[in-house]
């Protein structure tokens, strides 16, 4: 059964968690534009075995928004002071697209609350024209020009099986805050490469999964995050998109469980 619980962190952000199972702490983040509740599967699947926490980014769902031209790091430093402030000691992330950038950035910087790290349609280093095309989103995205259509057909295909949660994720667009959905994305825009130098020393067991047909999170992206840590794991799920999490759910559960199933970084079995 999944709760939702709204936090007061150590620094003062009210934040929206939804909670469910006991366990292992596995800390969900999700992507711009969308809600806490968007990891129902895995919320449902991982709380068997696990406890799970689903978190609303600041600007979505029920957390307060960041200050207008926060950078990755400033989410990064939001997610520290989450963690912080539950307590869990070492932590399993799993991050979905801006939740994946910011999952890997503190990956990198704070491997001692790291346990495990997967990185679900994960962007990494994008190329001259990718960037120039979601730098452009962004700047009409801050000028109050938000194009709901647009994302939908880049994350669904045409496919009558995925109109589900399609419609779902259009109500989590509609329903966003536009200033804090304005800021996130502008942070998106500009985080590929704010970590990547980083990735090398992250040693707890990695894994980047993304979709065949995902245009921006490529699954050569996902390679190459999985090269340059220590312990990585790419995987490919052929035949959808970017909302692979709620078009392929048992599939992507399947592979989390099987990432929490790897052993911790040796610092952690000492």
């Amino acid at each position: 059964m999944t709760s939702t619980t709204p936090l007061r962190s150590r620094r003062g952000h009210s934040v929206g968690l939804r909670t469910a199972g006991v366990g292992e702490p596995v800390i969900l983040i999700h992507g711009v534009g969308l809600q806490s509740v968007a990891w129902a599967p895995q919320i449902d699947a991982l709380a068997h075995t696990h406890r799970v926490i689903s978190v609303d980014l600041p600007g979505h769902g029920q957390s307060a928004p960041l200050p207008i031209g926060a950078e990755l790091p400033d989410f990064v430093a939001w997610l520290f002071d989450v963690l912080a402030t539950l307590d869990f000691g070492p932590v399993n992330i799993v991050g979905h697209s801006m939740g994946a950038m910011i999952a890997g950035g503190f990956a990198a910087t704070h491997p001692e609350m790291t346990r495990r790290v997967a990185l679900v349609n994960g962007v990494f280093r994008r190329s001259p024209l990718a960037r120039r095309a979601v730098e452009a989103r962004a700047g009409e995205i801050r000028a109050g020009n938000i194009d709901l259509e647009a994302p939908l057909t880049r994350w669904f295909s045409d496919s009558e099986g995925q109109s589900k949660a399609r419609a779902r994720v259009a109500e989590w667009l509609r329903a966003v805050d536009p200033s804090g959905y304005a800021t996130a994305y502008a942070a998106f825009a500009r985080g590929d490469a704010t970590y990547a130098d980083g990735f090398a020393t992250i040693d707890c067991p990695f894994l980047a999964l993304t979709a065949d047909g995902d245009l921006n999170s490529t699954p050569a992206m996902s390679q190459a995050m999985a090269r340059i840590v220590q312990d990585g794991h790419a995987v490919t799920i052929q035949g959808h998109r970017h909302m692979v999490n709620l078009t392929a759910p048992d599939l992507v559960s399947s592979h989390l469980l099987t990432w929490l199933g790897r052993a911790p970084a040796r610092k952690e079995l000492s």
